[in-house]
């Protein structure tokens, strides 16, 4: 299968390429460090560079293009690449909340309109769209990421009906609290940490995903901890307004 994850050159994405790639798959590695990236496909293999920077939309034809280039119609669409910005809202430039409304949701929706017509026409494929936990429990100090994770989580969502009798399957993908250096900068944002919650690894992460994209689930969420929050919302927003800190002005 041909493979193609954005936001592949660290952290979660690094692991999801790492995990498709040890089944065999070819695996297009997309972000815009070419030195990280050109690293791991001389490490995997079976994977070649795109270089490219999602915030800029009109890319992502040509990114698509130059995927299929090298290893043929895309099977597995993974949606991972995504930024965070954590500070009070008001402290958020405006262009610099909009930067990370195109990478999270806008990116990710474009990438679904390039790729669906193929998997459709030919009867198959898998979308797998990485949003957060924070999509279901919005997180103080995150607005613009909450929002965009909540966006492309619904999007996801609702996606699956509409695509699943065509073939095409699509996997929502929540994580929670993982080791990444993402997380770890977030977290050094606030004044007083968050309270201590189970903490997942991306390695775990990834493997639930190759399982989700192998036996066709519908969702991941992890770690497992984490699972009774979307059926709990409620309960899930009260604990996040009286316990999250708040983080501290730019």
């Amino acid at each position: 299968m041909h493979v193609l994850v954005t936001g592949a050159s660290s952290g979660i994405g690094e692991a999801l390429a790492r995990a498709f790639s040890s089944r065999g798959d070819h695996v297009s590695l997309v972000a815009r460090s070419v030195s990280k990236l050109e690293a791991l496909a001389a490490e995997l293999g079976r994977a070649q560079v795109i270089s490219a920077d999602l915030t800029v939309l009109e890319s992502i034809d040509g990114v698509v293009d130059r995927a299929e280039a090298g290893f043929g119609p895309v099977d597995v669409c993974i949606n991972n690449a995504g930024i965070q910005i954590v500070a009070q809202t008001v402290d958020v430039p405006v262009d610099e909340g909009e930067r990370l409304l195109r990478l999270n949701l806008l990116a990710p929706l474009r990438l679904h309109a390039r790729v669906l017509p193929g998997m459709i026409e030919r009867g198959h494929g898998a979308i797998v769209d990485v949003a957060s936990l924070a999509g279901i429990a919005p997180t103080l100090g995150m607005v613009h990421y909450s929002a965009s994770k909540a966006g492309l989580a619904a999007a996801s969502e609702a996606l699956r009906a509409e695509v699943a009798k065509a073939g095409v399957h699509v996997v929502t993908v929540y994580p929670g609290p993982v080791k990444t250096k993402m997380a770890a900068a977030a977290m050094d944002r606030y004044d007083a940490p968050p309270a201590m919650l189970p903490t997942g690894t991306v390695e775990g992460l990834a493997k639930r995903v190759v399982r989700a994209v192998e036996r066709k689930r519908d969702r991941v969420i992890y770690p497992d901890f984490y699972a009774a929050a979307r059926h709990l919302p409620g309960a899930t927003r009260w604990v996040m307004d009286r316990f999250s800190p708040v983080p501290p002005k730019r």
